[in-house]
């Protein structure tokens, strides 16, 4: 487990050789309340953040624990400033709070494409425990869409893990983000987390769980049209590794009658990736479990080929460069 923001303070404090009363003094805070940061019962304003991390010389790492800091170019100072006072008075959680934390979330998923996921795991970890502090506290009219955030962001979590190979950890994550989705009634995330355990599946080979989950995301109510044309794909080609030829070829009859009206609709914006470019990488997937490795082939050449340059390097398409080198050569 990554360490939390009460441990690393206790960590730099008893490096520095100081008491939690003279930590306290030097700034400016009750040691009631510093004792409550050691124990992650409470979480500090940011200055009061800045001001540990100076004092202790953590180097940033107080303040980026403290306030899930990764990404502060997305952040204005009137952002920062804003997200400050919810912080500290969660009753006033505002549209704009909202919508600043949900930038950082989207920047965090661009950097997944651009950087990989094992540096972003510290920094986010870190982020789902401070928005999921703010929603428990948050009162009035924007705390539904605050609750989406969360959701989504517990998701990503279970994301991260699941591209580094954590497996258990990625379960329990997605786990949390599915009832996380199903207590604001979110079938688009609920689809999605179901997603993200078929991705674990098939990493780990477990044919079986890669239908069993990729049929789940497509007959979860409210999944997007996207969604379901994904999940057909992609439990066609569990079934066809399981040697159910006939189940899989059902499957991809599914998928193909919804090429049409996925093309009528917009992606998701929790799935933002989902489009025909990216469908045809794991239509490739499934007519691979087929043996038809020049359909697979040309599916997945369009589909890598066709990626934003953002997501040409991604960790998440190694093994559809793999499935291509292997359909290519079998051909």
């Amino acid at each position: 487990m990554s360490e939390t923001f009460g441990q690393a303070l206790r960590r730099f404090r008893l490096a520095a050789g100081l008491s939690q009363p003279a930590v306290a003094r030097q700034v400016h805070v009750d040691q009631g309340n510093l004792s409550r940061y050691e124990n992650d019962r409470q979480r500090p304003s940011p200055n009061t953040a800045g001001h540990l991390d100076e004092l202790l010389g953590s180097g940033g790492e107080l303040r980026r624990l403290a306030t899930g800091d990764i990404a502060p170019d997305v952040l204005t100072s009137d952002d920062r400033d804003r997200l400050g006072r919810v912080r500290e008075r969660p009753h006033k959680l505002d549209g704009g709070a909202v919508a600043a934390l949900a930038s950082v979330l989207a920047a965090q998923r661009r950097l997944d494409d651009t950087m990989g996921p094992g540096p972003l795991i510290p920094a986010t970890l870190a982020q789902v425990r401070m928005v999921t502090d703010l929603v428990r506290q948050a009162t009035g009219p924007h705390r539904g869409a605050l609750a989406e955030v969360v959701a989504e962001w517990v998701q990503f979590a279970g994301w991260l893990y699941a591209e580094t190979r954590q497996d258990e950890e990625a379960l329990r994550w997605l786990a949390d983000a599915e009832q996380a989705a199903d207590e604001i009634g979110d079938g688009v995330l609920a689809a999605q987390a179901a997603n993200f355990r078929g991705y674990v599946a098939r990493q780990r080979g477990n044919w079986r769980g890669v239908a069993r989950w990729f049929l789940a995301e497509h007959h979860t109510p409210g999944a997007s049209v996207h969604q379901r044309l994904g999940a057909a794909a992609q439990a066609a080609h569990g079934a066809g590794r399981l040697g159910d030829r006939d189940g899989a070829r059902r499957m991809l009859e599914v998928a193909d009658g919804l090429l049409e009206e996925s093309a009528r609709h917009p992606a998701p914006r929790t799935a933002y990736w989902l489009n025909p470019t990216f469908h045809r990488l794991n239509l490739g997937l499934a007519h691979m479990s087929l043996a038809s490795f020049d359909v697979a082939a040309d599916h997945l050449e369009q589909g890598l080929n066709g990626l934003p340059a953002d997501q040409q390097g991604a960790a998440w398409t190694g093994e559809y460069r793999k499935a291509f080198a292997d359909a290519a050569a079998a051909q």
